[in-house]
């Protein structure tokens, strides 16, 4: 039997994905139900991460379910990540990168090779993640979520109406 209840994924341009999420605080059944609703959402749009407010529930949390730079799988859930400074100067990778709440179309964004994101699961237990290659690039996506940024924002302006216009939400445009 199937843990979790797939919900609808909130698309570019509703507010919950453009303000940070708060931190969660109530480490109760709520939160992991959530959990299993986020993981069963990803599933189901066929993702390798979701943040929370990418099913309009404005909470620091994140799940991911993908490979690193090895091809090893990595899945998990972390509750109120803080995504580790980047330290060795450039050490980043130029890959492509799409978005559940931007459906369809990916394109080429820099991001750091490697990434260590902190926090703790489900019942406050403290927990570490670093990844490198495909999971690099998500932990530093689902932190973006958390803190209101989608990537689409971190393109010229150009690019993202560009990006927004093939996924239907050129209207949506900031």
């Amino acid at each position: 039997m199937a843990k979790g209840r797939a919900r609808s994924i909130t698309l570019y341009g509703e507010p919950v994905l453009h303000r940070p999420c708060v931190e969660v605080t109530d480490f109760g059944p709520d939160l992991a139900r959530l959990v299993d609703d986020m993981r069963a959402s990803m599933k189901v749009a066929d993702g390798v991460g979701l943040a929370a407010n990418q099913i309009g529930v404005s909470l620091r949390v994140f799940v991911y379910d993908c490979p690193d730079a090895d091809g090893e799988r990595h899945a998990g859930h972390i509750v109120n990540p803080v995504l580790e400074p980047f330290s060795r100067r450039g050490a980043t990778t130029k890959d492509t990168e799409g978005c559940l709440s931007v459906p369809g179309p990916h394109t080429e964004l820099r991001r750091a090779s490697v990434a260590t994101v902190t926090g703790v699961d489900v019942e406050g237990r403290s927990v570490s993640v670093t990844g490198s290659g495909y999971l690099a690039r998500c932990l530093q996506h689902e932190c973006d979520h958390l803190d209101g940024v989608v990537y689409v924002d971190l393109l010229s302006g150009r690019r993202r109406r560009k990006i927004l216009t093939e996924a239907g939400l050129g209207d949506r445009a900031r």
